[in-house]
């Protein structure tokens, strides 16, 4: 499971680093400490709390998260497989996106939850970046 640093947390969360180490120093999120010392949050772990935050919808300096280009980068929260297509959420700060695409794209790009992704919306469409 891919595990990542305060801050890429913190950009993935669409907050500064120092808010996200706030939040970790208050027990919000578990971390853990690699070999060389950096504090690491679990990628599933990760996913679930970005869920919580993106619930609360506020960012503490009152801005919305916002992307140029229509990428909002941000961690797989929940794969749904189905025969052929499939679903795939994508927690970006406060926003969630949805995307359905096929069960061959996702097993293609090998997406899970706790991953890094970028969600691309253009129009209607929804589509999804490993990062």
């Amino acid at each position: 499971m891919q595990s990542y640093t305060i801050g890429q947390a913190a950009r993935l969360l669409g907050v500064s680093p120092d808010t996200a180490r706030r939040w970790a120093d208050a027990g919000r999120v578990v971390t853990h400490r690699d070999e060389g010392g950096r504090r690491l949050i679990d990628g599933r772990d990760l996913a679930a709390f970005s869920v919580e935050v993106g619930q609360g919808a506020h960012l503490e300096d009152g801005e919305p998260y916002t992307s140029a280009r229509n990428a909002f980068p941000g961690i797989v929260t929940a794969v749904k497989l189905g025969d052929v297509a499939a679903q795939v959420e994508v927690q970006a700060g406060p926003h969630r996106l949805v995307s359905l695409l096929t069960r061959e794209a996702v097993e293609e790009l090998g997406l899970e939850v706790g991953m890094r992704a970028t969600a691309r919306v253009k129009s209607t469409s929804v589509h999804i970046d490993r990062t």
